[in-house]
């Protein structure tokens, strides 16, 4: 049987990440399709990264004639899990297109998982809920074979009418019996071009581990869920300067959502690093407790660690307290700290407007970015997930929008302390402020000749801080903003 693989995220769609221009391969879709494959399907990849419309796979579709369509996202790509509108739409128009051409539809996706109804009204026959390879090859060969998909776990799908939703599937515990992703399926050049382009090194994803065991009330986890199973070092290791060699790139995203838990793991990882001879830059996501250890630390910089995104969310213990974070403010500090003695960059995500957040906690955050000046920031707004504690606590007071169509909307969708559009213009002013206090500290880093001519770029930092102060005050005039 033929079948034919896409995802629904669209780079064009997404306005800030186009401008980025950082795209990286659906690494989840390119999983899945290896292992359809090693069972003896005929697969074949429409990619939709680069395209422009959800129309451009028609073409595909009429000429490879699919028995079976099948858009799988990439899991591992916090972008996905955003469940942009715009992506939705997108994905639902391809699905209906590939059902008019006669095929079964499957559907793979943090939007599908929480939306499922929604998607099996537009037209698909079975949504893969959870960890999906396995599910899928069962659904293919059940389709194949024109036997009954109910005894499948992991799915949701019609039957005379109602929607039936089987038992969880448990995940995969020795991710190393998977096959290596489908690489040789997807052209890497598009990849390879806008990044060479606007960064002048190329940069491909890769995943050592699958799910997360923290318990963030905001973070929602439909497809691997809070259990944490790894990749040996020397699998990743291997198939790391396996595709060096083919494609040329330099650096490296992990993508998974904790890398390296085990601080054992990062040590055995950079030996293996060292005994294939790689010469790699990478880039991780962690947590501040997980920061502290210089040991770890050391063992990620050996390895070629060169910046750790932190998911530091707020500068205020009230807060990381009502998220269940399970970090300390403390830590941040001392984290941080530590990554620059070992010459790594240091990033901060932070979360603005989570329920019951005040003043006082803004300037506390505020305040972490002054003290810590990190490398790089990125803030978002909470955003209410389905199947979070979070969500559970702010539902009621939703409004009618309760997706982003993309991902620098920052739209606050729930009743809180302060307005939507105070929060749009804070994170103006932070992103402002914090430019303004990198540009002051680069002065005084610099001699005095080059010092006077960064000086003179200052004054714009300044002006366009207070022109955004003034804006955020304008939003709420019985808040005392000061910082």
């Amino acid at each position: 049987m033929k079948v034919l693989f896409t995802h629904s995220y669209f780079l064009k769609f997404d306005i800030k990440q186009y401008k980025t221009a950082m795209p990286y391969p659906p690494l989840g879709t390119l999983y899945a399709m290896a292992y359809l494959r090693e069972k003896g399907y005929d697969v074949k990849l429409f990619d939709t990264m680069f395209c422009d419309s959800s129309k451009d796979i028609q073409s595909t579709i009429d000429a490879f004639k699919p028995d079976i369509f099948i858009s799988y996202d990439d899991g591992f790509n916090y972008l996905t899990k955003m469940c942009l509108t715009n992506m939705r739409e997108a994905c639902f128009e391809m699905q209906t297109y590939a059902k008019s051409k006669g095929c079964k539809v499957i559907t793979s996706s943090s939007d599908a998982a929480d939306h499922y109804e929604s998607y099996l009204n537009n037209g698909a026959d079975v949504i893969a809920i959870g960890e999906a390879e396995q599910t899928v090859l069962e659904l293919c060969n059940a389709f194949k074979t024109g036997t009954s998909i109910d005894p499948i776990s992991g799915i949701a799908y019609l039957k005379n009418t109602a929607v039936e939703k089987s038992k969880k599937r448990d995940v995969l515990k020795d991710l190393d019996t998977l096959p290596a992703p489908a690489w040789d399926l997807i052209d890497i050049a598009p990849y390879k071009k806008m990044w060479l382009e606007k960064h002048g090194y190329f940069s491909l994803n890769f995943v050592t581990t699958r799910g997360c065991p923290y318990k963030c009330n905001w973070c929602a986890k439909p497809i691997y869920g809070n259990r944490y199973n790894t990749h040996s070092p020397e699998n990743i290791s291997k198939e790391i300067k396996k595709w060096q060699l083919q494609f040329g790139f330099t650096h490296v995203w992990f993508a998974d959502d904790i890398f390296g838990l085990k601080p054992s793991w990062v040590i055995e990882f950079s030996e293996a690093v060292k005994k294939e001879n790689l010469k790699i830059a990478y880039k991780i996501q962690s947590r501040a407790d997980l920061l502290v250890e210089p040991k770890y630390i050391e063992a990620l910089a050996d390895s070629g660690c060169t910046e750790v995104w932190m998911g530091a969310e707020s500068g205020s213990q009230k807060i990381l307290d009502a998220m269940d974070k399970g970090t300390k403010v403390e830590q941040i500090y001392e984290a941080s700290a530590l990554l620059k003695k070992f010459k790594i960059r240091v990033c901060l995500f932070l979360q603005l407007g989570y329920l019951n957040e005040t003043i006082d906690d803004i300037k506390l955050t505020v305040k972490m970015i002054g003290d810590l000046l990190p490398d790089d920031i990125g803030i978002s707004v909470s955003y209410p997930l389905p199947g979070t504690k979070f969500y559970e606590l702010v539902k009621k007071d939703l409004k009618e929008k309760t997706n982003w169509s993309d991902s620098d909307e920052m739209a606050l969708m729930f009743q809180n302390t302060y307005s939507a559009e105070f929060y749009k213009q804070l994170h103006h002013f932070i992103h402002k402020l914090y430019r303004q206090k990198k540009a002051e500290k680069r002065i005084k880093s610099l001699s005095s000749i080059n010092g006077l001519k960064k000086l003179a770029a200052w004054p714009f930092y300044r002006a366009a801080t207070q022109r955004s102060l003034s804006k955020l005050k304008e939003t709420e005039p019985n808040v005392n903003i000061v910082f």
